[in-house]
């Protein structure tokens, strides 16, 4: 397998990029051909009196069109053709979703809304479950005018939950059958298509030259096809890359071949039959495709052929209509999902299954190397990333950050897909292991933690299915960790504590420390969430004691302070006093001056609810000192204001008023009456102050 260079033609240097569900899979647009009807009937439908209507009520729901017909029928190209005629009427948007994965799978509906949600620009919290998601897309559309083009739908309880709530979106959904259970909706369903615009199908995908000559034998083809679209396109695209062959022949090759089942099936073997051997090769394993997106990269690791070759066979096969160009930044390409039935029958019946799961292995390997390429450009220049980087081939270099975080951005659908898989096969667990991590590490290291955190939920949960099925304890217990902090980030508190418990749970199995510790922490942290004061400090203490035990100096003086927050919510001062204390000295005997100062000033901070102004007043100031040696001028500033107004209780206004004036030199503008407020007037701390109060966390 040869790796070749990573195609960034065309894509910009920065500026917006497509967000990954609008740039999934959108083929290259094609004129529209008959359905002239049926366009008619759908546009009419729109404004038909519905049930409600009729007995005097309102609308509560979006109207549904559904257009029904089998796949390769021309049924999402005729909803493209409406939701395109009716774009202008929803000023809100077009927005398209597929239901149904081409192996077949159903898409959960969790991820749909989610992809919905992400095209209104609507955040979601990550681990979000389907009912939460769809309601916050129903509630999203309800002051909105949009219309949803829902492709490939299984059945009614795919299509229902995403339904809005209001008259005014409209939604157009793709099925092969009737949606039973949605009321009030008459399918539009579709056979071949009328001979004349069968003929001019064909006409555009063969050249108009050899039709208009010789109009019988074209019809005598449509008729060999049955008018149905999809045969009609790999037909005219046979014959356009053959400019010496004649319709007629076609025809009769078409008509005579064995009875194989569709039309569909016996034009798409008349073409598979006429492909050299590499190619039939490559288009048998792009079935293997994750999601149906298809690259040069993806076809090459596939097929065991150099990116450029895999490219120009992909456009081969774009002419001949086997594949569908995506309108993208990047060379992408669509495999269509009435063909992937088919190309897996040629793949069960031709290839081996050691050699599918190699084919498997190489693009999960490919695309490995890909994520880590498109991390380690982001690292600085002289870093052990970038060494590394240096010496892989050219071929899996990016020519920049940018081009690397346009490349994750637009290929995010089919990244995901491929973990997905990877993680459904069972038998490539370490090749999904790596793929997960490499891509957890580029997306950290191109969007963040906080932005990343919906897709990182998603790939956490698929990592902690496979740690669980290969009995991984570290990994299940990393997993558990991982997602235990979205949870929590999230407000689902109670969920978090769950994964930490059982997170603590996997460490211990796996005798790995850090994992129990943490758990242990994070675990007193929930508790201390839901104001649970004795579980939580008990919890913390244990933490504590392990890395007391551990020598881990500058975690035990971190966990003091969270100690010591817990004792001054639950109204323990002296305890508290105590913890911050020996948080101050953990940092000052490891150096952290910084860390030392933010002690300081919560210690000062429980002196006064304590009733101790003089020694908060002495403890202030002497973090004040230490805030100076740190350099942290926030600190500096907010000590100060402590300062003011813990003299302005002493009674000397004076001095406050220097203190005061200090701050506001310090943050260069006006302080806020309310800013001024810190210490709470020395009142009993709110559940926000005491989550502020462990800064050093």
């Amino acid at each position: 397998m040869t790796d070749q260079a990573v195609d960034t033609d065309g894509a910009a240097a920065g500026g917006a990029v497509p967000s990954p569900a609008s740039a999934a899979a959108q083929p290259t647009k094609a004129q529209f051909v008959g359905r002239r009807r049926e366009l008619k009937e759908l546009r009419a439908d729109i404004d038909r009196a519905g049930l409600d209507t009729l007995s005097g009520r309102k609308a509560p729901r979006a109207r549904v069109l559904l257009v029904a017909g089998r796949p390769g029928s021309g049924r999402t190209s005729l909803a493209v053709e409406l939701a395109r005629q009716l774009a202008d009427d929803y000023p809100d948007g077009v927005l398209r979703a597929r239901l149904t994965e081409p192996d077949g799978a159903r898409v959960p509906t969790e991820r749909t809304a989610r992809e919905l949600l992400d095209a209104l620009a609507v955040p979601a919290p990550p681990g979000a479950c389907e009912d939460d998601l769809s309601a916050a897309l129903r509630d999203a559309l309800a002051d909105r005018r949009a219309l949803l083009l829902l492709d490939d739908a299984a059945d009614a309880e795919q299509v229902d939950p995403l339904l809005p709530d209001t008259p005014d979106c409209l939604v157009v959904a793709v099925s092969e059958g009737p949606l039973t259970g949605i009321p009030d909706v008459r399918p539009c369903t579709l056979g071949g298509l009328d001979k004349g615009a069968a003929v001019e199908l064909l006409a555009r995908a063969s050249g108009p030259v050899r039709i208009t000559v010789d109009p019988r034998s074209a019809e005598s083809l449509v008729e060999a096809c049955q008018a149905h679209p999809e045969a009609l396109v790999l037909a005219g695209g046979w014959l356009s890359v053959r400019p010496k062959a004649a319709v007629a022949d076609l025809a009769k090759q078409v008509h005579d071949m064995p009875d194989e089942g569709s039309a569909l099936a016996r034009v798409f073997h008349h073409t598979y039959a006429s492909l050299p051997g590499p190619a039939a090769r490559i288009l048998r394993f792009l079935s293997l495709a994750p999601a149906g997106h298809v690259d040069p990269h993806t076809a090459s690791a596939l097929a065991g052929c150099s990116v450029s070759a895999a490219r120009t066979t992909l456009d081969d096969f774009v002419a001949l209509g086997l594949v569908r160009a995506v309108d993208s930044p990047l060379p992408q390409y669509e495999v269509p999902g009435c063909l992937v039935p088919l190309l897996r029958a040629r793949t069960e019946s031709q290839d081996r299954p050691a050699e599918v799961q190699l084919a498997r292995a190489r693009m999960l390997e490919r695309t490995v190397r890909l994520l880590q390429s498109c991390r380690a450009v982001t690292e600085p220049e002289g870093s052990a990333a970038r060494k590394k980087l240096a010496g892989l081939p050219r071929a899996l270099r990016f020519p920049s950050a940018a081009a690397a975080a346009e490349w994750l951005w637009i290929r995010q659908p089919a990244l995901l897909a491929a973990a997905r898989i990877a993680v459904a096969d069972g038998e490539l667990d370490t090749l999904a292991r790596r793929l997960m991590a490499a891509l957890v590490r580029a997306l950290v290291a191109h969007r963040g933690t906080e932005d990343a955190a919906p897709v990182l939920y998603g790939i956490h949960r698929l990592v902690l299915d496979v740690a669980e099925r290969r009995n991984l304890p570290r990994e299940q217990a990393a997993a558990l960790l991982n997602l235990a902090d979205l949870d929590a980030q999230t407000g689902r508190t109670r969920e978090a504590l769950v994964r930490y418990r059982a997170a603590l749970d996997a460490g211990r199995a796996a005798g790995d420390p850090y994992a129990t510790a943490r758990a242990m922490e994070s675990v007193g942290g929930a508790y201390q969430e839901l104001g649970d004061w004795p579980r939580a400090s008990d919890w913390y203490g244990r933490a504590l004691a392990q890395r007391l035990a551990r020598d881990e100096r500058a975690d035990a003086a971190r966990i003091y302070g969270r100690i010591g927050a817990v004792h001054t919510y639950a109204g323990r001062y002296g305890e508290a006093l105590r913890n911050w204390s020996s948080s101050v000295t953990g940092h000052r005997k490891n150096g952290d001056v910084a860390a030392q100062a933010r002690a300081l000033s919560e210690m000062a901070r429980v002196q006064e609810y304590a009733g101790r102004p003089e020694e908060s007043l002495r403890t202030c100031q002497e973090a004040v000192e230490w805030a100076r040696h740190a350099k942290d001028v926030r600190l500096q500033a907010a000590l100060q204001l402590r300062l003011a107004d813990t003299l302005d209780r002493l009674g000397d206004p004076a001095a406050a008023r220097l203190h005061r004036g200090a701050a506001e030199r310090m943050l260069g503008t006006e302080i806020p009456a309310a800013a001024r407020l810190e210490s709470n007037g020395g009142a009993q701390p709110s559940a926000c102050e005491i989550r502020s109060a462990s800064t050093e966390d």
